[in-house]
């Protein structure tokens, strides 16, 4: 706690507070050592009325859609009123969602500002430790309702591509059998381009075989896989979405970059190797004595994705890995233990396997997939105008 405690040169300086953000959420004990704040309970309102209003005034105005929806079921429940909100939204006034979410991300925000703004001014006063003490309470409340405003603007995305996400397996699975819906598998393909669904294709054959090899055997049509293994699998292929999506766009970037300055072939712009300027002009072409053989490898073809990646060293390789942000690595842990239905003490005692065929196995698989890349338009989006916490 003394940590967080700004100094007092801050309130002299302009500098705002630091609060620590993502952290994990504190349990309700923390409101035992102020009692009196449950005579306050208007402090901890961060939903103004007004705004309410106006956002249920919005809703009650428009019209329902006509459009057919199969479902909006997903695996994770909202925890929030913001979630449960865009949820109806979704299932009875579709054509608004986006408005909604929009609105209620800004409210955040503000609530989240002029929180931070009254800490900074009550610095060096008695209710320093009250204000600082809201402030981190807020954080807490505001990160939670980030993360379903998120999970929701990505099922909104299943629900454009009109594909119903998978609900918890222990709601499919009879007698340790999982049955699923058709597969949908070219909706959920629809959403990459060729190259990338290319890779995701091998993704999918290394996965299955290995899953096939490594299992207990059965027949070649059938697979047997344990929840807990399966779920590593699942969260590996939401971040491997998550990853192609990052990658691609940072491909077609340097693209767009290399065509401006009207270069040949372009160089790996973060690939450390290149330490000199003549190794930087073989690479662009830039010495025409050079064969294209003694070339080096990190030369890559502008139209090849996979000969963009494979010329990524470690350092980029990890860059457009990494989650962005704690609210993204939160939701995949989250969605992932939905999914499998079992609690998070989930362990290898009473871990049970579940059988399965391929197909469906591939129809989870190519939904994580889905998710990972809907996670980072979301994440992106969000970030915009509610600033989420670095992971």
């Amino acid at each position: 706690m003394a940590a967080l405690r700004p100094r007092a040169a801050v309130a002299s300086t302009g500098l705002r507070p630091a609060v620590r953000r993502g952290a994990r959420r504190s349990s309700g004990a923390a409101f035992r050592y102020y009692t009196c704040w449950q005579l306050q309970g208007n402090i901890f309102n961060w939903r103004s009325i007004s705004a309410t209003k106006k956002l249920w005034s919005t809703v009650a105005s428009a019209k329902p859609d006509d459009s057919k929806f199969e479902s909006v079921d997903a695996p994770l429940e909202p925890q929030t009123w913001e979630g449960s909100f865009l949820c109806g939204l979704l299932k009875n006034l579709p054509h608004i969602f986006l408005a909604a979410a929009a609105k209620q991300l800004q409210e955040l925000s503000h609530q989240r500002e002029d929180t931070l703004n009254r800490w900074e001014h009550s610095i060096g006063s008695k209710e320093d430790c009250l204000h600082r003490r809201i402030a981190e309470l807020k954080e807490q409340e505001c990160q939670t309702a980030i993360e379903d405003i998120m999970y929701m603007l990505i099922v909104y995305k299943f629900f454009k591509i009109e594909v119903p996400m998978v609900p918890n397996l222990s709601k499919l699975i009879s007698n340790r059998r999982l049955q699923l819906w058709p597969p949908r598998e070219t909706d959920l393909e629809s959403i990459h381009g060729p190259e990338v669904l290319e890779l995701i294709r091998e993704h999918l054959t290394s996965i299955i075989r290995w899953v096939h090899r490594n299992g207990p055997k059965i027949n070649r049509s059938t697979l047997r896989i344990k929840r807990l293994q399966f779920g590593r699998i699942y969260s590996a292929s939401i971040m491997y979405g998550y990853f192609l999506k990052s990658v691609s766009i940072r491909h077609r970037l340097e693209l767009t970059l290399t065509h401006s300055e009207e270069l040949l072939p372009p160089i790996q712009f973060l690939n450390p190797q290149f330490t000199n300027k003549q190794e930087q002009e073989e690479a662009i072409g830039g010495s025409r004595e050079v064969s294209s053989s003694s070339r080096p490898n990190s030369v890559v073809n502008p139209h090849d994705l996979r000969g963009y990646m494979m010329g990524f060293d470690p350092k980029t390789l990890q860059l457009c890995a990494k989650l962005r942000s704690f609210e993204a690595s939160n939701l995949i842990e989250r969605h992932s233990w939905a999914l499998l239905g079992g609690s998070m003490e989930l362990s290898q005692e009473n871990d049970e396997a579940v059988i399965l065929d391929p197909s469906s196995l591939k129809r989870l698989l190519l939904e994580a997939i889905a998710f990972g890349s809907f996670l980072w338009d979301v994440e992106d989006y969000v970030d915009e105008i509610y600033k989420l916490s670095d992971s």
